[in-house]
């Protein structure tokens, strides 16, 4: 099997021009998911919910993917939320980073999921499923947020319950946090569904948006293109189905240049 390289060597065969940063934490979760934290380079600027190419050195090679920055922007280090594939190139060296250990970044950072990418609204409904909650675990700890929408709307699916535990834990952080509890106050809705188990909500989003279910639940009335907003990170099959859904509803895909209802991350697909 490839091995990535020893700490002590990383910085002689790192490639130029890239951030060389040291992992401070380490949080798995199940068998196929985990968190890590490490240090944010000094002058590194991004936009919460923007992603960044994540690398290690294998075989005296850099290798990378990208990865949504799940930490705010201001926070002072960087957050990852990742899978873990057994023979990926990248995670199966990834999953088993410790604290101590180096990982390459690029420099720059970019993504659609944005604050400026959407016009202005009143609900701003952020919909994903597995790793996809990664960049709205950025936006929802990020004040601008809550300064240009009235209500935000966490929807998170996964497979089995306690693949939600990441987005449990985040909630739980911004209740108890101590400047953002105050900004976020009651305007920050959380609806995680499970596909594979018992849960007290069950099925695909997609699914239950279509029902009503999904709106009542919430106690929220159906989508309005005057005043609801998307942002959709997910599977292909979950990105495709919740574009139709909003289209359906008379929302308009929009982009960095071109400010619209909602927007998708599609650097994470096929």
């Amino acid at each position: 099997m490839n091995a990535p390289a020893k700490t002590e060597d990383f910085a002689e065969t790192a490639p130029a021009g890239v951030f060389v940063e040291t992992v401070t934490e380490v949080a798995h979760y199940t068998d196929r998911l985990f968190r890590f934290r490490m240090t944010r380079p000094a002058g590194f600027r991004f936009r919460s919910g923007e992603f960044a190419m994540i690398g290690l050195m294998v075989e005296g090679k850099p290798i990378y993917r990208a990865y949504s920055i799940a930490s705010p922007a201001w926070d002072e280090e960087l957050e990852f939320f990742s899978i873990k594939v057994p023979d990926g190139p990248l995670t199966s060296h990834l999953q088993k980073i410790q604290p101590g250990d180096k990982v390459l970044m690029r420099k720059k950072p970019t993504g659609t999921l944005v604050l400026d990418a959407l016009t202005p609204g009143k609900r701003l409904y952020m919909f994903s499923t597995g790793t996809g909650i990664a960049p709205f675990a950025s936006l929802i700890r990020d004040p601008e947020t809550y300064e240009k929408f009235e209500e935000v709307v966490l929807a998170h699916t996964c497979r089995e319950v306690a693949e939600l535990k990441y987005g449990f834990d985040l909630v739980e952080e911004i209740k108890n946090h101590e400047f953002l509890a105050e900004i976020v106050g009651d305007k920050l809705k959380h609806y995680a569904t499970v596909t594979r188990e018992p849960f007290a909500f069950q099925g695909r989003v997609t699914d239950l948006m279509r029902s009503g279910k999904f709106f009542t639940d919430l106690g929220v009335p159906p989508l309005d293109p005057s005043i609801d907003r998307g942002m959709i990170c997910g599977s292909t099959e979950m990105l495709k189905d919740t574009k139709t859904i909003l289209e359906e509803a008379g929302l308009t895909e929009g982009a960095n240049n071109k400010p619209a209802e909602f927007v998708i991350e599609r650097a994470f697909v096929g």
